[in-house]
């Protein structure tokens, strides 16, 4: 083990399937959703089992539409010890809702995980971290609803999301309210994505393990690390007529991210986002959660 254990940082997954990634939107629509081959519950209990493994804990964000379709992976995530947590209902990105809309959609998902996980819910991270500037009344809706912490915004300047002048670690953005970003390292004026999702699997493991341990040692912060369930899955069906760009983002390095993380695991200390943001016990937690 590394002189990184000092620190511990979050682990989390997204839990969505491949064919709900915003990049394949333009492909597959949301009405035929129905009709994919669905694989998340042969995924999720890798990660599961991978998790016990390395006696890790984490955070898991969980649309509701998988949730309602597949309650029992809503089921081992709690009896495991892990924190449920919110992605939305049906992965849209908040910045494409309403104000209205987007209330119904994280109302509805704290609501339907609550239900099935036995205990409260106060965790929320936006489909493809689409909280930014032009929609910065989301955390006003967050906290009306009832959620205690975001993990939506990711400082960086990318195609697709980012809030490249936002703080870099967590801070109040309401009263009551705290946002937990995903982790940057600040290189000459710039922010460099550290945290996983496509960069980790495009990149060598030792540029990520670096990136980390910069964070750790020269900011002496919690680094925040996430990843989905298809990430890990090499048998997932390729969608056909996609566009090359969106082609190599989603499939690069598949093969090698179970393995990988693996190596995380051992590399670094972990925990779930509410024992290390905001100091709550899993011991507690859990206890709620047989009780229900």
């Amino acid at each position: 083990m590394s002189e990184q254990k000092a620190i511990r940082n979050a682990m989390t997954v997204d839990v969505e399937d491949y064919f709900q990634v915003s990049a394949f939107a333009p492909y597959i629509a949301r009405g035929d959703w129905e009709g994919c081959e669905c694989r998340v519950e042969r995924n999720i209990e890798r990660i599961l089992a991978l998790f016990a493994q390395h006696q890790t804990k984490a955070t898991f964000f969980t649309l509701g539409w998988i949730a309602e379709r597949y309650p029992q992976v809503v089921r081992d995530i709690v009896a495991a010890g892990h924190e449920l947590a919110s992605h939305g209902y049906g992965h849209e990105r908040a910045s494409d809702l309403s104000p209205q809309a987007f209330m119904q959609d994280v109302v509805r998902a704290k609501k339907l995980l609550e239900d099935l996980g036995g205990h409260e819910v106060i965790g929320y991270r936006a489909p493809s971290f689409s909280i930014g500037k032009s929609n910065l009344w989301a955390f006003d809706t967050l906290r009306e609803a009832g959620y205690q912490y975001s993990s939506s915004v990711y400082p960086i300047q990318h195609d697709h999301y980012g809030m490249p002048d936002s703080p870099r670690f967590a801070y109040p953005v309401r009263e009551g309210l705290l946002e937990v970003p995903v982790t940057t390292l600040r290189v000459m004026n710039k922010n460099l994505p550290s945290s996983g999702g496509g960069y980790f699997r495009l990149l060598p493991y030792s540029v990520s393990r670096w990136l980390i341990r910069q964070v750790n040692a020269q900011d002496q912060q919690s680094a925040v690390f996430y990843f989905h369930p298809w990430e890990i899955d090499v048998d997932q069906p390729r969608v056909a007529g996609i566009d090359s760009k969106s082609r190599f983002r989603h499939y690069v390095n598949i093969a090698r991210t179970h393995d990988r993380i693996g190596r995380l695991l051992q590399d670094f200390a972990w925990g779930r986002m509410d024992e290390i943001f905001l100091g709550r016990r899993t011991a507690a937690l859990a206890t709620s959660a047989v009780a229900a």
